[in-house]
């Protein structure tokens, strides 16, 4: 069952990656043609980051859940022999050294890109086998443990897989909402090779050279005619 879930995981983290290494060329495909950068990308809806954020906030719960549940089981009085002991406690030393410092981490990038698809299985891919771990102790709690303690981890144990199930729902959701923005990158791209070239840009040529001033013409001064004169008439008196 396990190596069947381990398989299936693969499968999806294979074609996750492969849809994201499609979306990227096509979208770097489609700017180019454009011949111009993309406008932004737009906020992510709230409806999305509400989603994320319910079920976040679900696996942080089962999780401190888990830990104080773990640390109230006593392991050492099992009614088993050593080496099944030994094991369980190996095991729980993983799963909270898992929820101390991994899962911490995957939720936090989680919470920061929430439609991120190659985060979204990061933290599903740990939940598959932290799950897996879990349920292993989970079981033998109900085979050697108190009757409480079996109690109190088969009700983690529903949470911790009731939040794995619900990011599988989204992220299956979140893959066909991927599949068809390629679709829709492909077809623009397509689109914009086919249409023709646009006209070169016109070039318009500005003459900023200022003209040389024409010299002002000079104004010519006409002489004034003399002053008309009155000749004076001989001196005809006679002489003394």
């Amino acid at each position: 069952m396990a190596n069947s879930r381990n398989i299936l995981v693969q499968s999806l983290f294979c074609f996750i990656a492969v849809l994201t290494a499609l979306l990227a060329p096509a979208a770097a495909g489609a700017q180019d043609v454009a011949g111009r950068a993309t406008e932004p990308q737009p906020p992510v809806a709230y409806a999305s980051v509400s989603e994320v954020n319910g079920i976040l906030t679900q696996l942080e719960q089962t999780a401190q859940s888990i830990q104080s549940d773990l640390a109230k089981t006593h392991i050492e009085k099992w009614k088993t022999d050593g080496a099944t002991k030994r094991q369980t406690l190996a095991d729980v030393e993983s799963i909270q050294r898992n929820l101390q410092s991994a899962l911490p981490e995957m939720i936090a990038q989680l919470k920061s890109s929430p439609e991120d698809l190659g985060a979204s299985f990061k933290l599903y891919r740990n939940l598959v086998v932290l799950y897996d771990y879990f349920r292993s102790v989970a079981e033998s709690a109900g085979a050697f443990g108190s009757k409480d303690e079996y109690q109190s981890l088969s009700n983690d144990m529903n949470g911790l897989e009731s939040a794995r199930r619900t990011l599988g729902e989204r992220m299956q959701k979140l893959t066909a909402s991927k599949e068809d923005e390629l679709t829709r990158l492909r077809l623009q791209v397509k689109r914009l090779s086919a249409a023709p070239p646009p006209p070169p840009p016109q070039k318009i040529v500005v003459d900023d050279t200022v003209p040389p001033k024409k010299p002002a013409k000079k104004k010519v001064t006409k002489p004034k005619p003399a002053p008309a004169t009155i000749d004076t008439p001989p001196n005809t008196s006679p002489p003394n």
